[in-house]
């Protein structure tokens, strides 16, 4: 049990009962463990630093004891709490990464002796006994239990993100659910709206008058003069051109019709 006597040196000032005695001895085997001290309370303060010693305030509530501890690679990180129960001792220990808990009783005048807290070879007794509960309750239930949760979900390697990846402003594409595409045609931007109005040779969309020559069904020939009390004069309206209908399609003035086998 090389470096309990020293510790034990260390803060025997500070030692004034049994549940002293038991911190002292639980810190000393936390600390063979791999461990360093780092301050008291569930929070880190602005004093903390990695020590093999107990930290400044350890026992300053004679009931409820909490230590922190850190790795020596800074791998993972313990809170200890030891409250005291009448004659017994309730250690509580909670790892921070894998939030993995474990617990242990020890009765306090088993392994201490209430009556020569100021000597050291005489404070301890079961050494051993109360050595191996601390490490089969504590040190070996959380060291699996971490281990357990390291491999349970191993680190992940991805590839690079690309800049059009990393770009926050980038409005990422719509891929459709299925690999067939819908039969219409994308959308035009909001001002294509009536460009084939304007254009009426450039083959836009987007227009708003009736046009049955280009509705897509197939049509016949249509009489310019629909709708009108009298015919066009030949040419008034182009084979072909786009325009108003001037009445309902169909309807042709009376007269005599025009001959189009030459068109």
């Amino acid at each position: 049990m090389a470096g309990l006597e020293v510790l034990f040196a260390s803060a025997a000032p500070a030692i004034t009962c049994t549940q002293d005695a038991l911190v002292c001895f639980l810190h000393w085997e936390v600390v063979t463990h791999g461990y360093y001290g780092l301050g008291v309370g569930d929070q880190p303060g602005p004093n903390d630093k990695k020590s093999e010693l107990l930290p400044a305030g350890w026992n300053n509530n004679k009931d409820l004891y909490v230590l922190r501890y850190e790795y020596k690679d800074g791998s993972r990180k313990l809170l200890v709490k030891a409250i005291t129960v009448e004659s017994s001792m309730i250690l509580n220990v909670l790892e921070y990464g894998s939030q993995q808990v474990a617990d242990l009783t020890l009765n306090l005048d088993d392994y201490i002796d209430a009556e020569h807290l100021g000597d050291f070879h005489r404070t301890y007794k079961n050494n051993e006994e109360l050595r191996s509960r601390i490490v089969s309750g504590i040190i070996t239930p959380i060291h699996e239990q971490w281990e357990k949760a390291n491999v349970s979900s191993p680190h992940r390697e991805f590839p690079p993100a690309t800049a059009r990846e990393v770009d926050p402003l980038r409005i990422p594409p719509h891929h459709p659910h299925t690999s067939r595409q819908p039969p219409w045609c994308d959308p035009l931007g909001p001002f294509a709206v009536g460009g084939e109005d304007l254009d009426p040779f450039g083959h836009r969309r987007g227009g708003m008058i009736v046009d049955p020559l280009r509705s897509g069904f197939p049509r016949a020939l249509i009489d310019p003069s629909s709708g009108l009390p009298n015919r066009l004069p030949p040419g008034a309206v182009p084979p072909g051109a786009r325009f108003d209908p001037f009445g309902p399609i169909g309807t042709s003035p009376p007269g005599p019709r025009p001959d189009r086998r030459g068109q």
